[in-house]
């Protein structure tokens, strides 16, 4: 899979933000509420305009107090419509704004966890994280503020240019001679903008990854004395960025300057030019005060939309990246009409010569012709060297990947035959290094098992020989345990990654044996509760402890992909072939972690 094309000439036009308007629908009364509150404030800045002349024209130039009262009562209605209407309207669409938003990073961060682990190969999760966070703040703004100054600046406009035309048609023409030479820079600079913005988002991303990467290793950063390194290496993705958001900044700052100057300078020469027909009788001062507010009401207009116009822009390329990511289609889908398993099944596994090869290692058969069965209850030892296929078993049996030749059964049904979600409900995974939540021990336990009730928790805990050392802690299963279970010692976070299993109670469980060292107690409390748990179930096991491999039902030697050899611990080391070799490595070093 490849990683997403962010090259300017792949770039797609304004209308990549129609996909965002889709989750505007569901709300759209809400949407609709906020028009009609656009139209009234509109509407009503302006009648502010006919009010200013009617004051002037009527009231002060007629010298007549009770005009100028009934005009001035007429303004502060305007007014008080005006505040209402912008109350509501400011409401309704930010309110909008934020449920959009909100569903956006619902759908994209769900749309996310179901992507195979191939996406992730090649796609760093800073930079994903990054379109959940940023890009989606660019959505907000746009549909939560932009979109509504958009709006309301073009009815503006277009009243204020109709009005134009009817208080005084000469004028009117000497501003139209300055629309193109507000449109034309808009356009030109609009085009950089639009190039430094989505640059700009691509730097943040980096800066997002490079923190992201570093801060969940932060632990090797220090042992390493790498802290000044890595905060030079962050600080110079920070003064790209900032290199490249100064570029943006500059383009938008000379299209909003450039056109405030061509704008008002249209409108200084419209009132010096109206002031000597005011002189000469051709028009009243109140006509003339209507049409410089008119007149400044349509360039303000002009010169936000200006402003406006570069939201959009950064907006099309936030755009542009979420709605690739959701395109995004995961490698391995739920086929059409999917078989099932049996209600109780037995856990017998299959492998078929299967061949393989990792996305990002195409040169590399990660497993070669391969073919084991596994009778139902059976444990298995797989060991073999690093890079003999061993895990590659694993991730094709959850069906993280489907192999290019061959068939995995699993109670004799192909599993490329069956939903995936279902398929993996039946299966426990350990893994080396068991994931720790930042929640509580409970929550932690109760992943295996969501519905799973307290008691239920509690003596897959038991059973798991966690207990204990559980209600130790200062909130027994209410500890919060912190990013990556930091609170707890490697053989406890074990012990709780086997209460889970436990907790799911699955007929086939997959387990990769950590291969740190623990002291004599914690060992032999974490082989308490591994025997437990292998209890009654199919069992692969990546061994890394001589114990483990010696109480297996078989042994399986895996190397380059293939499996080499098959039997028990004594016929192995009888054999005096790989196993026996890496057996040799364990015996001589003293270690429990040479089988693997």
């Amino acid at each position: 899979m490849q990683r997403t094309d962010t090259s300017d000439s792949k770039r797609p036009p304004i209308s990549a933000l129609k996909h965002v308007f889709r989750f505007v629908a569901p709300y759209r009364w809400m949407a609709v509420g906020a028009t009609v509150a656009l139209v009234v404030t509109s509407g009503a800045m302006l009648m502010i305009g006919q009010a200013i002349r009617r004051v002037i024209d009527a009231g002060f130039g007629a010298g007549n107090g009770d005009y100028l009262d009934l005009y001035f009562g007429a303004l502060f209605g305007v007014v008080v419509i005006l505040a209402f209407g912008t109350f509501a309207r400011f409401y309704c669409v930010t309110w909008v704004g934020e449920r959009v938003v909100a569903d956006i990073r619902k759908a994209v961060y769900g749309h996310v966890m179901k992507l195979s682990p191939a996406f992730f190969e090649t796609t760093r999760s800073g930079e994903v994280l990054s379109r959940l966070t940023t890009d989606t703040e660019l959505i907000q703004t746009l549909v939560g503020s932009s979109i509504s100054v958009a709006l309301r600046n073009m009815l503006l406009f277009l009243g204020s240019a109709g009005l134009l035309i009817v208080t005084s048609p000469r004028l009117t023409l000497l501003v139209a001679l300055v629309i193109p030479l507000v449109v034309l820079p808009i356009i030109v600079l609009g085009r950089r903008l639009r190039k430094l913005s989505r640059e700009s988002q691509d730097r943040i991303a980096d800066l997002s990854a490079r923190a992201g990467e570093t801060l969940n290793a932060i632990t090797t950063v220090q042992a390493y004395t790498y802290e000044f390194r890595e905060g030079e290496r962050f600080g110079q993705h920070a003064e790209d960025a900032f290199r490249t958001a100064v570029r943006r900044i500059r383009a938008r700052a000379w299209l909003t300057a450039l056109v405030m100057l061509l704008v008002f300078g249209a409108v200084n020469a419209v009132m010096w030019i109206g002031g000597k027909a005011v002189f000469a009788g051709e028009m009243s001062a109140g006509e003339l005060s209507a049409f410089v507010f008119y007149a400044i009401i349509g360039a303000s207009s002009v010169g936000s939309l200006s402003e406006t116009w570069g939201d959009v822009q950064r907006a099309a390329g936030a755009a542009e990246r979420l709605m690739q990511l959701l395109a995004t289609e995961p490698l391995i889908r739920a086929p059409a009409e999917p078989q099932q398993l049996p209600a109780q099944p037995s856990g017998r596994l299959q492998f078929g010569a299967v061949r393989f090869h990792y996305p990002a290692r195409p040169q590399t058969a990660a497993l070669d012709d391969l073919s084991l069965d596994i009778d139902a209850g059976e444990t298995v030892a797989i060991v073999g060297p690093s890079g003999a296929g061993k895990t590659t078993l694993f991730q094709l049996l959850l069906r993280f990947y489907d192999p290019e030749s061959g068939a995995i059964r699993f109670d004799g049904i192909d599993i490329a035959q069956l939903d995936p979600v279902s398929l993996r409900q039946h299966i426990g995974l350990v893994a080396q290094e068991p994931v720790i939540f930042g929640a509580t021990v409970a929550e932690n336990i109760r992943y295996g098992r969501p519905e799973a009730s307290d008691t239920d928790v509690q003596a897959a805990a038991e059973a798991a020989a966690a207990h204990g050392f559980i209600q130790a802690l200062p909130q027994g299963y209410d500890t919060y345990l912190g990013e990556r279970g930091v609170r707890l010692s490697g053989g406890q976070r074990q012990r709780i990654a086997i209460a889970r299993a436990l907790l799911r109670d699955p007929p086939v469980l997959l387990l990769d044996e950590a291969t740190s060292s623990l002291d004599a107690e914690s060992e032999r409390k974490l082989q308490t509760a591994l025997e437990r748990l292998m209890q009654g179930r199919t069992t692969l096991v990546i061994a890394h402890r001589l114990a483990t491999v010696q109480k297996a039902d078989r042994i399986v030697v895996m190397d380059a992909g293939r499996i080499v050899a098959s039997g028990r611990h004594d016929s192995l080391m009888a054999e005096d072939g790989l196993y026996a070799r890496l057996a040799r490595l364990q015996f001589m070093s003293g270690k429990t972690d040479a089988a693997a």
